[in-house]
């Protein structure tokens, strides 16, 4: 019987605080503007901040935590490389000393061509990279048929290629290419292995339009030029042996770069070693700084909302103290009324709430389209921000509902 008489009163008290906000709508709208402003700039906040979580974890774990890059060339001013790939090149020599040092676990030098790939009569303008037999593991590629450059065929320069999935797709309609013949520029080649589907990476690139031959082969024969140093690693790529710190090693590849480029102490260096670990976490970190800043201004919105909350509520309580006096005249109980005006309370933060997810569901679309920033909605902190708007009601709304439900019934009648 008590839980009977408790649902009617509750849904009594739902009617009446409908009543009331339909009654203020534009009132109503005001006071919940500041919970809307702050749920949906929270929502955005950490959808930012989850999406550059995630994009953290996809990126290292395509790039590696324990990788590094040597390229030639002098360090970054203002934002532009003074003479990145044009200077002094690094060397076969170069790679085989740098796998030499106990840090290292595997090194491959790689060149870059744009290419055209001809096959069955069909052609496809692609990448082609020219690496040697470390690469894959450095990079992380699986290899999903066939097989990977051997040493010996990059020692020797064969001509034989692995191909990514986009080629195979264009060039053999997805049929199995392994042992079919390929022409990339004027070189024809042998199709010995596919690599696994990357998809697209971390800047939007199609990791799978490539074509890997050995490093040998592709600066003798595909791309060559009169001005090509015979040698010329192009960057040399790193694999630093799981349990190191990248950090150390990476202190120890340069100290071997200088001496074997026989750099002068307090010279510039005439290379550059990209650690991507670090710079993505440095990238990360500027986004993560952004949803900081934005959950900042959404914990202050939500106080201002929650103070509005209050101070209207409070108006509305001395608005109706006549009415709080005439219900406590005919029986109504000081938890009654009480629970009416948190319920009031309640129906104004969920409502705010739930204007404010999808506020906060445009604005972090927008985000992503407009800003290119990563996000990442997740279902537990849409829930998690409706219910956070509820809460802030109910707390900033309790006050006013205790001095309502405290009202001397008698004062209340006679209040004008």
């Amino acid at each position: 019987m008590n839980d009977e008489r408790t649902g009617l009163h509750l849904s009594a008290s739902l009617a009446i605080a409908l009543k009331a906000i339909r009654t203020n709508a534009v009132r109503s709208l005001l006071t919940m503007l500041g919970i809307i402003i702050g749920i949906g700039a929270a929502i955005v906040a950490v959808s930012i901040a989850q999406g550059a979580g995630k994009q953290l974890t996809d990126q290292i774990e395509q790039f590696g935590t324990h990788t590094l890059q040597v390229r030639p060339g002098n360090s970054w001013w203002g934002g532009r490389s003074r003479g990145a790939d044009s200077e002094r090149p690094l060397t076969d020599d170069d790679v085989e000393a740098l796998r030499a040092l106990d840090g290292i676990e595997a090194a491959s030098g790689r060149v870059q061509a744009s290419v055209t790939s001809v096959a069955d009569g069909n052609n496809w303008p692609t990448t082609l990279l020219g690496v040697g037999a470390d690469f894959a593991l450095i990079e992380n590629f699986e290899i999903a048929e066939g097989r990977n450059i051997t040493e010996a065929e990059a020692e020797r320069g064969a001509k034989i290629a692995v191909l990514g999935q986009t080629v195979v797709e264009e060039l053999f309609n997805g049929a199995n290419p392994i042992g079919q013949r390929i022409r990339v520029n004027r070189t024809s080649a042998t199709v010995v292995g596919v690599l696994e589907e990357k998809g697209a990476g971390s800047w939007g690139q199609d990791q799978d339009d490539v074509i890997w031959m050995p490093l040998d082969t592709v600066r003798s024969r595909v791309a060559r030029s009169a001005e090509a140093v015979a040698d010329n690693a192009g960057r040399i790529h790193l694999k630093v042996w799981d349990g190191l710190e990248v950090l150390d090693v990476e202190r120890e590849v340069e100290h071997l770069m200088r001496v074997r480029r026989d750099i002068q102490p307090g010279a510039e260096d005439d290379f550059r070693i990209a650690n991507f670990a670090e710079f993505i976490r440095a990238r990360n970190e500027t986004e993560s700084l952004l949803g900081f800043l934005l959950a900042a201004f959404s914990a202050t919105s939500l106080v201002v909302g929650g103070i509005g909350i209050m101070n209207i509520m409070l108006v509305s309580v001395t608005e109706r103290t006549r009415e709080i006096g005439l219900r406590r005249a005919v029986g109504a109980r000081s938890r009654d009324v009480l629970t009416q005006f948190l319920v009031e309370a309640t129906v104004l933060g969920l409502l705010g709430g739930l204007v404010g997810l999808l506020l906060g569901i445009g604005g972090t679309m927008l985000a992503a389209r407009l800003g290119e920033f990563p996000v990442l909605l997740s279902p537990i902190t849409l829930v998690g921000a409706v219910g956070v708007a509820v809460l802030i009601a109910v707390f900033f709304g309790y006050y006013p509902a205790r001095r309502a439900s405290r009202l001397d019934p008698i004062d209340a009648l006679r209040f004008e």
